[in-house]
């Protein structure tokens, strides 16, 4: 798939494969295509040439089948956290309280479902976004950077909390993100993309448990790739 804005390439021959259950991280310069990637996939943007499947079938212009995390909350500050986490449901039209509730006591936050944005870290919000994400019916979770305003401390926990949640709501999900352990920690497979107009430089597979030896080898490539 290749997409250009007027005389500018931005996507050239990106071809790439997310199969059910996949953890996938695109990594790769600021300005290299990634956001344009999404909103291609996301049904924002018809791509100028190639095709975009889901399912085996295409998925160009259509809206609706992904969830999508942005890289801030965008929470509705008068709407509570159980409100906020239903909104996607709201805009679907298929409200599921029961569902709702199953999914909040999963992540522990049955204690404050009630509570208004505004009281809450940074982090807890973050933490309510991406609930909101999981909670709509989206075949296909989208994170646009989701850690990257978060300080050093807090991202590391968010990033174990959302290994621990995905263990038990398995999903597809497809991440942006610009840090090397972030996409070590959590991915499946990486991909790493070469700007100007971007295509696929290098995907990687990495093992479920690495050693710290095989870590720092594979950190060492990708930082190598990205320079």
């Amino acid at each position: 798939m290749s997409h250009q804005f007027g005389d500018n390439q931005v996507l050239q021959k990106v071809n790439l494969e997310v199969c059910e259950g996949d953890f996938v991280t695109i990594i790769g310069s600021s300005g290299s295509g990634k956001s344009t990637l999404f909103n291609i996939i996301g049904g924002l943007l018809e791509p100028s040439s190639g095709e975009v499947l889901l399912n085996g079938g295409s998925i160009i212009g259509k809206t609706g089948h992904v969830s999508y995390m942005p890289q801030t909350p965008s929470l509705m500050p008068w709407r509570t956290v159980m409100e906020n986490v239903e909104l996607g449901q709201e805009i679907r039209g298929t409200v599921n309280h029961a569902r709702t509730l199953e999914l909040i006591d999963k992540c522990g936050f049955t204690a404050i479902k009630d509570d208004m944005p505004g009281t809450l870290s940074g982090g807890m919000r973050q933490r309510v976004s991406f609930l909101r994400a999981l909670n709509t019916s989206g075949q296909l979770m989208l994170l646009d950077e989701p850690f990257s305003a978060l300080d050093e401390i807090t991202r590391i926990d968010m990033q174990q909390w959302l290994k621990d949640i995905l263990k038990v709501e398995k999903r597809t999900v497809l991440m942006i993100t610009h840090s090397i352990e972030e996409a070590i920690k959590l991915s499946d497979k990486i991909v790493v993309l070469e700007d100007k107009p971007a295509t696929i430089k290098k995907i990687y597979k990495t093992l479920q448990e690495m050693t710290a030896e095989s870590s720092q080898k594979l950190r060492e490539e990708l930082l190598e790739l990205l320079r």
